[in-house]
């Protein structure tokens, strides 16, 4: 027991602070979460589709992208207000071909730059700040092909600052007042952003909740030892302790020591340490495609594609072409992100959805070997849920319905498919549904019934934040109290030596 309260005590005075500060960045984010574009507030600030535009064939954009590998995704979209194909590729920064001159975008200034923030907010004046590669705000992996960034504060109400890519123009990131004013404390502290650019960044969230873990278990299990159930102490207390900090330190966790714990383990699961939950399925997933994203039938001109889009309704802002077991689609989508698909057939007509048949082919064609099931998922279940924009999966579209693939593979993979458009959402495999577990629903209370009611979840989690933050905040002052004393005993005894040799001499 004296080694066990020796190492709790060590642990909790190097990691309480640290907790302390995820338990107070984790509150904020609730509310406000690190700057990201949404596709909602991208397809907002695009312009309606011309249908008399003289649009470039789509094949010929592909072409004059110059690379040797097909694109992994092809749309019709808008740069500063022109249509503009984007061709996205693997590891580098999408390719942007104007619409109607067929000029490939390699790079842009100034004054491009300055032109799109415009066309992305008009009510609002830009200002160009710099170019950069990279802010507080733009740290993330998934912005590193589109570097370095124009950099463009707008006059709006939000305060907002737009980030531009200066290899095509694109407005890729826009950052409010209000979410950098509170994201240094919450998002920048809670996942030490501070060092997100070292190596060891990952290794240093890892290692710090791993040691937090350690100490809240010890911390509990003493907890519980020092606790009387049966009978008190001379005090009157079932604890040990019948004032200051160690008495709220105890009383706090033998509150809520077990959701501290289970708030750091589940940190911990969230860098997936060593690859413990990686997704092992070997679903061939790009075989649902069937063919590459290229020679698509274009007997329909773009033009035709838009104007059958408007006569069934919806006014396209982007158009999206894909395949779907070889088939050639294109998907329509307007300023509130609802859709229409259309077959690139004679027949060109304008569908609601992706057929049922037409799925269930392409899912067939990703393995020649492994059984499998298909269900319609109409409502978000354990394992697909959608989450506010403020949460750090704020970004991701979960549309209903769709259509689940289950196969009988050794990873037991299942395929999460849109049928609105014919595109793979998802694979999850066991492991990934395990990190389901051990992640979302620990650490971010993300279980239907109290995502549906967010008033209850968000209270519940400041409640239960609270009293984390007792037991942090506490054992911070018991810590810096101890040290004090470890100090100050040690300068009282090298006064003393001090003296005795001077006495000597």
């Amino acid at each position: 027991m004296r080694q066990l309260f020796l190492w709790h005590r060590w642990l909790g005075i190097g990691l309480c602070l640290f907790m302390s500060l995820w338990f107070i960045s984790g509150m904020v984010m609730l509310f406000v979460g690190y700057p990201k574009l949404t596709h909602a507030e991208h397809l907002q600030s695009l312009p309606v589709l011309a249908v008399e535009a003289d649009y470039i064939d789509v094949n010929q954009a592909i072409i004059t992208s110059g690379q040797a590998k097909p694109p992994t995704e092809v749309k019709l979209s808008s740069i500063a207000g022109k249509p503009h194909y984007l061709l996205r590729f693997p590891e580098q920064a999408v390719i942007a071909i104007d619409a109607i001159t067929g000029q490939k975008i390699d790079t842009t200034n100034q004054d491009q730059a300055l032109a799109s923030a415009q066309a992305f907010y008009p009510a609002a004046k830009p200002e160009y700040i710099g170019r950069i590669e990279h802010d507080s705000w733009t740290l993330s992996r998934d912005l590193d092909p589109e570097r370095p960034l124009h950099k463009i504060r707008l006059s709006d109400d939000a305060g907002r600052i737009l980030y531009i890519s200066s290899h095509s123009g694109r407005v890729i990131r826009d950052a409010t007042f209000q979410e950098r004013s509170w994201g240094w404390l919450g998002a920048w502290l809670h996942w030490l952003y501070p060092f997100r650019n070292l190596s060891w960044w990952s290794k240093l969230i890892i290692y710090l909740s791993l040691g937090a873990t350690a100490m809240a278990v010890l911390g509990q299990f003493i907890g519980i030892k020092r606790w009387r159930f049966n009978r008190t102490y001379r005090s009157g207390s079932h604890s040990p302790y019948s004032h200051g900090n160690m008495r709220w330190h105890h009383l706090g966790g033998m509150l809520f020591g077990f959701l501290l714990i289970a708030w750091i383990f589940s940190g911990l699961m969230s860098m997936n340490p060593w690859n413990l939950l990686a997704n092992k399925s070997e679903i061939d997933i790009q075989s649902f495609k069937g063919e590459a994203l290229n020679n698509f039938n274009t007997n329909t001109t773009t033009a035709e594609l838009i104007q059958n889009f408007q006569q069934a309704g919806i006014q396209p802002r982007e158009l999206v072409w894909n395949k779907v077991a070889g088939k050639d689609w294109v998907t329509a989508y307007d300023e509130h992100g609802q859709s229409r698909v259309q077959a690139l057939s004679s027949t060109a007509l304008v569908l609601q959805i992706v057929p049922f048949m037409a799925l269930k082919h392409a899912v067939q064609s990703m393995s020649d070997t492994q059984k499998f099931q298909l269900e319609w998922v109409k409502d978000y279940d354990f394992y697909y849920f959608a989450r506010e924009q403020q949460s750090m999966y704020g970004a991701r579209e979960r549309p209903l319905p769709i259509l689940r693939a289950k196969f009988d593979d050794h990873a037991k993979t299942w395929i999460h498919i849109d049928p609105n458009n014919g595109v793979v959402i998802e694979s999850i495999d066991q492991n990934r549904r395990i990190a389901r577990w051990l992640f979302n629903l620990l650490h971010s209370w993300d279980w239907q019934p109290l995502l549906d009611r967010p008033l209850l979840r968000e209270s519940l989690i400041i409640l239960f934040s609270i009293g984390g933050l007792i037991i942090c905040i506490s054992g911070t002052i018991l810590g810096w109290r101890r040290i004090r004393r470890k100090v100050n005993s040690s300068v009282k005894l090298q006064k003393f030596i001090n003296n005795n040799q001077v006495n000597d001499i």
